[in-house]
């Protein structure tokens, strides 16, 4: 007689969200979402710099076919499905320096940036 074993099924991990906003991302997003006449933040990744690979921001009148939705916080954002596995758990934030502001984003994907912080790669 041979014997039997069941395994008991695995459970999978919960993935990180895909990407989060801080409260300053949100509340920056919220103003220009009020003064930009309908249009959406759509974010994406192209090969470009010393390290390979950079975040890119535009401004699209609509979601097209190969665009991922983030609500957070109450504010949307579209991520380019190409660049999702390069953003899983990335967080966006919005910093204020003495000469400069502007959007960055914390991503525990990358393995290093370039010295001048513009390129990534992963």
């Amino acid at each position: 007689m041979g014997t039997t074993t069941t395994e008991a099924p695995k459970t999978r991990r919960a993935l990180p969200p895909l990407m989060s906003l801080s409260d300053a991302a949100a509340e920056r997003l919220r103003g220009l979402y009020a003064k930009g006449e309908g249009k959406l933040l759509r974010i994406s990744v192209s090969t470009k710099g010393c390290s390979g690979m950079s975040y890119q921001i535009n401004w699209v009148d609509e979601a097209g076919p190969a665009d991922e939705t983030v609500t957070d916080k109450g504010v949307t954002v579209l991520v380019d499905r190409k660049a999702t596995l390069f953003l899983i758990g990335t967080v966006m934030d919005y910093e204020r320096k003495a000469m400069s502001a502007g959007f960055t984003f914390t991503n525990p994907n990358e393995k290093g940036r370039c010295g001048c912080g513009e390129s990534f790669h992963i």
